[in-house]
């Protein structure tokens, strides 16, 4: 294992590059089944004539199966090791999501909603903790933040199959319903994954720590040593998470709600998607050069600001550089977040602390949909819903202020 140069790492020498690319496009996966999801409840509510509750319902139910996977299946990789559990999650969520294109009504799609959710949920924290304990701590952030950066591509797979697929009459079943049968995609890459990705090689050089008890390591992560990180990271996951789940499952639904077409909302979404990318570019740059801090401090602040715009919005060329904005803030802010979460714990409860984090923040994800579908039905606008989101994000900017440590180049325990 050449941990030093960072080209050869784990115990069958995957080069770096190959294990992000790897284990991003398993990430890719999955934010192309989230992005897609926002696509298909503006589809499905005309398609099947959803109330803005039922709508909410759809994004809380597939978070709440992602606070169940976080937690569990992140315990589950302290006991079993990294690799086995990124398989399974990811086979449980495309088996699922495949499956979903065939349903008929709402009840049926909500219960693999949810374990679409658990995979998803349990796969996002498992495949950072991964490659966080596969690279040298010189470049961790920074590969780490890379890794985050499939979510855009991901996303903007999601806004081409939605601009292209879903509003086609063409097909023979419902371009929703095609949507969701290419999202099952993953199942397939399972298999190569199997083959080709080494577990993490601190956690195989560590045998006792399968060892503990799932009691001994939810218990660990509130120990004195670990407790104010803890704290910080639950409260700046539940309102990432709230404030992300809130606005972005919308966007469609608002840009029709704001009046315009569908097709003209997949459009502008698509093209707010783009911001992603360099979003994440610029945050893998700051992340290694100033501190993990300074970048979800900064970039979360961003987010928080052209959200209020966005909401405040009434024109087209005032959305659509709110929305570039609010991508390009948001989705750097995640890169950093997921960088900084496994870098709280030691190896043998990393999993299991990076997951339940996780898992606090996918309740927040439960709330942030049917808040907006509650306050829509209730009839406020758009303006207080997401000053409602602003305010969230300000909270978790002041948790990473007062209770956070820099963990820029720290060697992992």
């Amino acid at each position: 294992m050449k941990n030093h140069t960072g080209q050869n790492t784990g115990s069958s020498g995957i080069s770096r590059n190959k294990l992000l690319g790897v284990s991003g496009i398993g990430w890719l996966f999955d934010a192309m089944d989230v992005g897609i999801l926002s696509f298909i409840i503006a589809a499905l509510a005309l398609d099947w004539g959803l109330t803005p509750n039922e709508k909410g319902l759809i994004g809380s139910i597939n978070s709440i199966g992602m606070a169940v996977g976080a937690f569990l299946f992140g315990m589950l990789a302290d006991k079993v090791g990294r690799k086995t559990i990124f398989i399974v999650t990811l086979l449980c969520f495309s088996i699922a999501s495949g499956l979903s294109a065939f349903t008929t009504t709402l009840t049926a799609f909500l219960i693999l909603r949810f374990i679409i959710g658990m995979g998803l949920g349990g796969e996002l924290p498992v495949a950072s903790t991964l490659v966080s304990e596969s690279v040298p701590a010189k470049e961790r952030g920074r590969i780490v933040v890379l890794l985050e950066s499939f979510w855009a591509v991901g996303w903007l797979l999601a806004a081409i199959i939605a601009y292209f697929v879903i509003p086609s009459d063409v097909w023979p079943i419902a371009g929703w319903r095609v949507a969701l049968i290419l999202t099952a995609i993953p199942a397939l890459y399972a298999v190569y994954l199997r083959l080709h990705l080494p577990d993490s090689p601190l956690f195989a050089a560590k045998p006792e720590a399968k060892r503990r008890s799932f009691i001994q390591n939810v218990a660990g992560v509130w120990t004195k040593k670990y407790a104010k990180s803890t704290l910080m990271l639950w409260v700046l996951w539940f309102a990432v998470v709230f404030s992300y789940y809130g606005m972005f499952l919308w966007l469609p639904s608002v840009m029709v709600e704001k009046g315009f077409s569908l097709i003209s909302s997949f459009k502008y979404v698509l093209i707010m998607t783009l911001a992603q990318l360099p979003g994440y570019f610029t945050a893998a740059w700051f992340v290694e050069k100033i501190g993990r801090k300074f970048v979800l401090v900064t970039y979360l602040l961003g987010t928080a600001a052209s959200a209020y715009v966005f909401g405040q919005a009434d024109t087209v060329a005032v959305l659509l550089i709110s929305g570039i904005l609010l991508s390009f803030f948001n989705l750097g802010a995640w890169g950093a977040l997921y960088a900084y979460t496994p870098e709280q714990y030691p190896l043998v409860i990393r999993g299991t602390g990076a997951g339940m984090a996780a898992a606090v923040g996918r309740v927040g994800g439960i709330f942030g949909p049917l808040l907006v579908g509650w306050m829509r039905t209730a009839g406020f606008d758009f303006g207080v819903i997401f000053a409602v989101f602003c305010a969230s994000i300000v909270i978790g900017v002041a948790a990473v202020i007062f209770l956070g440590k820099e963990t820029k180049q720290m060697e992992l325990e």
